[in-house]
């Protein structure tokens, strides 16, 4: 659920109507709705209450700082992939025992800060950077707390380019190998081995893909026991699905309703990511329609938004509602909600039916609060967008849209081209 809603005839976000926003900041811009990141916040809490467990929110999805700041205060952790998006957690307020860093490229420098900072525990993806660990956390006389990410080859029925738990992934190690890559980690030095990590794909719709992943990191949990390697920490990511259009995905109480009965006798502490199913819904992208052309097929709705602001459509052909932000009863027409970037690959929808639209309108793109701003870009020279955070009857602009000046910090000019 969101609180994107029509009244009359207009859209609002919460209690402000959109076109305010709109006129006010300028457009393109991402809005997001603190109601609804809190509403989906809470569904995981009330869903795990009663069960050890961390909520670590993937920044990945939205990192802005507002927003990680209202999740942190409301007792969400973090699961971070680089050290920048460690350090917006760290200035966010995220408690650093309650931060889970992966990623397949850790450099030793963000090892470092990491294990500076405290955090919870590493989520390894392979020997060698298991290694590297050990060797930086040697140099800084600390005990490095990890886990391996073991890969159950479970097949989450999602889009290839966002599944990460079968074979052919580059992420985690192989679960058939996994008690030669513990009884590694058992003898180095500086390294404690806390927990597992499985994270099998991103917008998945059914809970099978979890039940079936986790039962083989359980089974690999048991036997590593046997072995006397203590484990405290199951991470089982994140993954859980949106709508976007008209999918049913389940919801945090069907997925803890499935997975804790499985966890009864283990003594875990369980730990989830979540990202998409917290911010995806509570987010929108405002763009303004700048002109129509006509061929014998379609019409083309060009529009001031690109794929260098929502590259979701042109990476995943993945499909956004578009939804007018005051409604009309033009005609329908089959239309291309295209941007103004100069590749054939940048839109925003393709075929749809929609009301006629007209130069001037405000149209929102709708569930687009997660991997969204995070992936947008400067390219063709275009100036980052702003960010707005609703709350009732208040905006704030949480970022500001960038200026021509924005993109050429730090550039500079050699002296002989002077």
């Amino acid at each position: 659920m969101h609180y994107f809603k029509y009244k009359k005839s207009e859209l609002y976000a919460e209690d402000v109507p959109v076109r305010k926003i709109a006129e006010k900041v300028g457009t393109p811009l991402y809005i997001y709705s603190e109601k609804t990141l809190l509403r989906h916040l809470q569904s995981y809490q009330q869903a795990f209450n009663g069960y050890p467990s961390t909520i670590c929110f993937a920044l990945k999805a939205n990192s802005n700082l507002a927003v990680l700041r209202l999740l942190a205060k409301n007792g969400c952790g973090a699961d971070v992939v680089s050290g920048g998006e460690l350090y917006l957690a760290k200035k966010a307020g995220i408690p650093s025992k309650k931060i889970v860093y992966a990623g397949v490229g850790k450099t030793d420098e963000e090892i470092a800060a990491a294990l500076k900072a405290r955090i919870l525990m590493f989520n390894v993806e392979s020997s060698d950077e298991l290694k590297a660990i050990d060797r930086v956390a040697g140099k800084l006389k600390v005990k490095a707390p990890i886990a391996l990410r073991v890969n159950p080859d479970i097949d989450p029925k999602t889009h290839p380019y966002i599944s990460t738990g079968l074979k052919k992934s580059k992420f985690g190690i192989p679960i058939e190998n996994a008690l030669e890559y513990y009884r590694l980690a058992r003898k180095l030095n500086n390294v404690e081995v806390l927990g597992i990590h499985k994270h099998i794909g991103s917008q998945i719709t059914t809970i099978k893909p979890f039940i079936d992943a986790l039962k083989r990191v359980i089974l690999l949990a048991h036997n590593l026991r046997e072995q006397g390697i203590e484990i405290w920490h199951l991470d089982i990511g994140g993954g859980l699905g949106i709508s976007y259009k008209d999918e049913e995905p389940p919801l945090p109480e069907d997925l803890s309703r499935a997975v804790l009965p499985l966890l009864e006798e283990g003594g875990f502490n369980l730990i989830l990511e979540p990202g998409r199913s917290i911010a995806g819904n509570a987010g929108i992208l405002v763009t303004k329609v700048l002109y129509l052309k006509k061929n014998p097929e379609k019409e083309f709705v060009v529009v001031d938004a690109g794929m260098n602001d929502l590259l979701r459509p042109s990476l995943y052909e993945a499909f956004h509602d578009v939804r007018p932000v005051i409604k009309n009863s033009r005609k329908k027409v089959l239309s291309d909600i295209v941007g103004p970037i100069c590749e054939s690959g940048d839109f925003l929808a393709k075929d749809r039916m929609i009301n006629r639209a007209s130069q001037g309108d405000l149209l929102a793109v709708m569930s687009a609060g997660a991997y969204a701003f995070t992936m947008s870009s400067n390219y063709n020279s275009r100036p980052r967008v702003a960010e707005v955070l609703v709350k009732g009857r208040e905006f704030f602009v949480v970022k500001d849209r960038e200026s021509h000046k924005d993109l050429v910090r730090g550039m500079k000019v050699p002296k002989h081209l002077t």
